[in-house]
């Protein structure tokens, strides 16, 4: 699907404001994502990108779900990681492997998401029929 194999790097966008910590917020609500290219031996960061996307309108609005997606996708993210996601997850979960970690740090996550991958590369093949995952 999409050019994708196993084995090889995923695009993972991690919510943040700091750079290295989650907040206690929304995925959606972070200043910035960091994005790394992960595979289960490795990890290298290649892009931060700031949340320019316009304050929602109301909870779970869709306008703000359709902007963060077009943000991730420019960069040809497959996977998002946060502590914390909204309702708007339903809406991005068929663009993004969704991945709900308890770690609060993006050092703790990367070792998480390496031991994992197998399983979000798993999630990722199902396309717009994949559910969020909880490390």
């Amino acid at each position: 699907m999409e050019g994708f194999y196993f084995g090889e790097n995923m695009k993972i966008a991690f919510a943040t404001d700091n750079g290295k910590n989650f907040m206690d917020r929304h995925f959606g609500d972070a200043l910035h994502y960091i994005i790394y290219e992960i595979n289960s031996d490795s990890s290298k960061k290649i892009d931060s990108i700031e949340n320019d996307t316009e304050e929602e309108e109301g909870h779970a609005d869709p306008k703000k779900a359709k902007n963060i997606t077009n943000l991730l996708k420019d960069k040809d993210v497959q996977v998002v990681v946060s502590k914390i996601f909204g309702p708007n997850i339903k809406r991005i979960k068929s663009k993004f492997v969704c991945v709900l970690i308890k770690e609060e740090t993006i050092e703790d996550a990367i070792i998480a998401i390496k031991k994992n991958i197998s399983l979000i590369q798993k999630e990722w093949k199902l396309g717009e029929d994949r559910n969020f995952l909880k490390l």
